[in-house]
């Protein structure tokens, strides 16, 4: 925020906007998921988290643009947290639920800190460009496997 020339006491509103946006997009995401699918909403996410990176990358050093990134930053984490658990859930054998989304959360979580620390390489690197390019990137191969999953598999009653 410093050296994109905001005030540091900023943070604390774009997160505000970050979190409100999340709560509002939750519960639609998943009636809409319910009704169109898990994988349209999953795409939409990645879309909204793409919009998010372009944005830092090109516009980091307008209010606007930062206002809307945070807010599609919402719209992002909103969708993707709702609906790729679910996702997660059906896709898991009935008897294996549980254990399948424990073991999805601990991957999640084993991936935070080693990702974290290499966006923070890149970033001493070669600036903001490099882990943001590479996130897109990721977001890409993600968008693209996805399209490989077939719904119906493993849904239980």
């Amino acid at each position: 925020a410093k050296s994109a020339g905001f005030a540091i006491a900023t943070i604390p509103a774009f997160y505000l906007l970050f979190t409100v946006a999340a709560m509002l997009v939750s519960y639609p995401a998943g009636t809409i998921a319910d009704r169109i699918g898990r994988k349209p909403l999953i795409f939409l996410s990645f879309a909204a988290w793409a919009g998010v990176l372009l944005l830092f990358v090109f516009f980091r050093h307008s209010i606007p643009a930062m206002i809307a990134a945070f807010a599609l930053y919402g719209v992002h984490k909103g969708i993707l947290d709702t609906v790729q658990k679910t996702f997660t859930a059906e896709l898991a054998p009935k008897e294996f639920v549980a254990s399948i989304l424990g073991g999805f959360q601990m991957v999640i979580g084993l991936c935070s800190l080693p990702s974290s620390l290499l966006a923070g390489v890149l970033w001493d690197a070669g600036g903001i460009v490099i882990p943001f390019a590479l996130s897109i990137i990721l977001t890409l191969i993600a968008s693209f496997l996805l399209f490989f999953v077939r719904e119906e598999r493993g849904k239980h009653a």
